[in-house]
């Protein structure tokens, strides 16, 4: 369980950078594609760090010693 959790953090830390560029290139591109998916992009960006401080402390919870 602690090995699952360890690989989890960093792969939601980098989902959320990746979802935070993506939305940060959107808005200075401007036209079509940023009001189609700059405010979806943050709204998914929120989840993934959400999830990411959830996990974080799970892990901070369940696992000292």
């Amino acid at each position: 369980m602690q090995t699952v959790v360890n690989m989890l953090i960093p792969a939601f830390a980098v989902a959320t950078f990746l979802v935070l560029c993506v939305g940060i290139f959107a808005l200075f591109r401007g036209g079509r594609f940023n009001r189609s998916y700059s405010n979806l992009l943050m709204r998914w960006r929120i989840l993934l760090q959400f999830i990411a401080i959830i996990l974080i402390g799970i892990a901070s919870f369940a696992f000292r010693n």
